[in-house]
């Protein structure tokens, strides 16, 4: 029997986060809202205390599960983004996992969206 590749979560955030100067924060979020694991970019500070980021991560799960009630109707969500004054929210749906991720907000849209791709690309098996 094959042994089954161990991922490493670890890298995977590292990679989504050194995509671009302008990110900020990545994580990889299990469907019950926990943090598997994330990084605050060097250099950036966050702009949500600790216990904050576990709250919203875990409304981030809850809103998940609520979007998969017009799936059959309407498809499967292919991003979330939320542009806020003082940062974008992104938020990417893999098969097990829920990747979310922050930006500067003043990002050109064309920029998100290749972003946004090679993330889909970096994440497909977890």
């Amino acid at each position: 029997m094959a042994a089954k590749k161990k991922i490493d979560l670890l890298e995977i955030v590292q990679k989504i986060i050194n995509l671009d100067p302008k990110m900020r924060f990545g994580a990889v979020i299990d469907s019950k809202g926990n943090i598997r694991e994330a990084i605050m970019k060097t250099g950036k500070t966050n702009l949500k205390s600790q216990k904050e980021e576990e709250h919203f991560c875990k409304q981030v799960a809850q809103r998940r599960s609520m979007r998969k009630e017009f799936d059959r109707t309407l498809g499967k969500v292919r991003y979330v983004h939320v542009e806020r004054e003082k940062v974008s929210q992104m938020v990417v749906y893999s098969k097990r996992n829920i990747i979310y991720f922050t930006m500067e907000p003043e990002m050109p849209v064309n920029t998100k969206i290749r972003l946004i791709n090679r993330i889909k690309k970096i994440t497909a098996d977890i």
